[in-house]
């Protein structure tokens, strides 16, 4: 998922999303540890995807609190 992309998305998108891409990758790494896979980047990929979905959140999250302490 490009970071564009997960900017548009709303804050309840972005935790659904992290809920799932975080199941897919447990996923992964057992299936990887029971027998190899065709393309371990997917982890890798997977890995990247939710730091971004997490940094999205994170920024918004400092930025309600910036919004709530100047009010």
């Amino acid at each position: 998922m490009e970071q564009e992309v997960i900017k548009e998305l709303s804050t309840a998108e972005l935790f659904e999303s992290l809920e799932n891409e975080s199941k897919q990758l447990v996923k992964l790494r057992l299936n990887h540890a029971v027998s190899p896979l065709e393309n371990p980047n997917k982890i890798k990929a997977y890995r990247k995807t939710i730091a971004r979905l997490k940094t999205e959140l994170r920024k918004r999250e400092l930025e309600e609190k910036i919004k709530s302490e100047n009010k």
